[in-house]
């Protein structure tokens, strides 16, 4: 009977996904650990985040595709009108109004478009899959933009350029032409220009987003100011050597020197302490999960989950490309955390909710027989 109810419990997991998440919470728990100078507390709310991340997980990997495509269109009108209350009636918190009451507590409806949005695009090319036009692939660029610009209105740029990540991941495993791409990626080395020319940017983007950019390129600038988290992380990160300091003997830790140290910067406690070598197995561990979410996206049963299952993959790649750039210097500090690395519930359970999908959609692929 134990084992029975035990098969039912684990039947649809991925053990390799599984494994491979557990390692990086035990590297989250020992980085966590040293950065917030040795705190239980932190440790145990860690502990209860990883809990409901976790459940969370466990929950979506028991939802077929099926019924999350049925899912998508009401889950992603109720994220967009949750984007709407945000914008006229949410709590604004260092000058931005990010967040939403409900109830008796408050949650953040941007996190909710990471999934909502890419889900609803893919149900919406899962639909049109027979017969792919140039039309539909305007009609999802409209849906995008929707959310987008209400997060970007908040303002959000880290995860606006989540969210979009994901979205464009979608439309381009959709099938999106080639052409369209290469004319975005031009446009996209033209707005190197418009960002990197102060009066040329503050026309499109906030001041203090303008500012990031001009730290990026030249934190020295600043250095007590808005250069100072760059310049920290970089220290931290060049400290560390071959070896690294070792657990709990990161001077620019614990001397206080990094900031953010147990959120968006952790990655520079964790490479102060553990060197180029933790670095290379922390990229190995994220590489092993990409490259599982783009088996499970090859193994599909349906249109719709080849798109999730390879924009989750894609996303999660985003996430820690965005994260270890900002910090090591290569691009603006725009609040993107550590993927599984970082201290904090909403982006857990976030990421926790993707593996979910992925496991779903590998549990209820079609088996061939040979």
């Amino acid at each position: 009977m134990i084992q029975r109810l035990w098969h039912l419990f684990v039947r649809n997991l991925d053990g390799p996904l599984l494994l491979l998440a557990l390692l990086l919470m035990l590297v989250n728990l020992a980085v966590l650990f040293s950065a917030s100078n040795q705190s239980v507390e932190r440790i145990i709310a860690q502990l209860m985040n990883m809990s409901v991340a976790l459940t969370v997980m466990w929950l979506a990997a028991n939802i077929s595709p099926q019924k999350m495509m049925g899912l998508a269109p009401p889950v992603y009108l109720l994220g967009l009108v949750m984007l709407v209350g945000v914008a006229v009636a949410g709590d604004v918190v260092n000058g931005a109004r990010r967040w939403l009451h409900v109830g008796v507590t408050r949650i953040q409806p941007s996190e909710i478009m990471k999934i909502a949005l890419p889900m609803m695009l893919a149900w919406y090319f899962q639909r049109q899959q027979a017969s792919l036009r140039m039309k539909d692939f305007a009609v999802a660029a409209l849906l995008m933009a929707l959310p987008l610009g209400l997060i970007l209105k908040q303002p959000d740029l880290g995860t606006a350029i989540l969210v979009g990540a994901a979205s464009f991941y979608v439309m381009f495993l959709a099938g999106l032409s080639s052409r369209i791409v290469w004319l975005m990626v031009i446009a996209g080395v033209g707005g190197i220009y418009f960002v990197t020319h102060w009066d040329l940017c503050i026309k499109l983007f906030h001041d203090y987003q303008c500012r990031r950019v001009a730290t990026m390129l030249d934190p020295m600038e600043d250095p007590l100011g808005a250069g100072y988290h760059t310049i920290q992380g970089t220290i931290a990160i060049g400290s560390g050597g071959v070896l690294g300091k070792g657990w709990l003997a990161g001077t620019q830790t614990h001397l206080d020197f990094i900031p953010e140290r147990t959120t968006d910067f952790i990655f520079a406690v964790f490479a102060e302490e553990f060197g180029l070598i933790g670095n290379t197995v922390l990229l190995v561990l994220y590489l092993l999960v990409i490259a599982r979410g783009l088996f499970i996206a090859s193994k599909a049963s349906n249109f719709f989950g080849r798109l999730m299952a390879g924009a989750i993959a894609l996303s999660f790649f985003t996430y820690a490309f965005v994260n270890m750039g900002m910090v090591s210097g290569i691009l603006p500090v725009v609040g993107v955390p550590l993927p599984l690395i970082s201290y904090g519930g909403t982006a857990l359970v976030t990421l926790l909710l993707g593996f979910g999908i992925l496991m779903s959609i590998h549990a209820h692929r079609k088996l061939v027989q040979s």
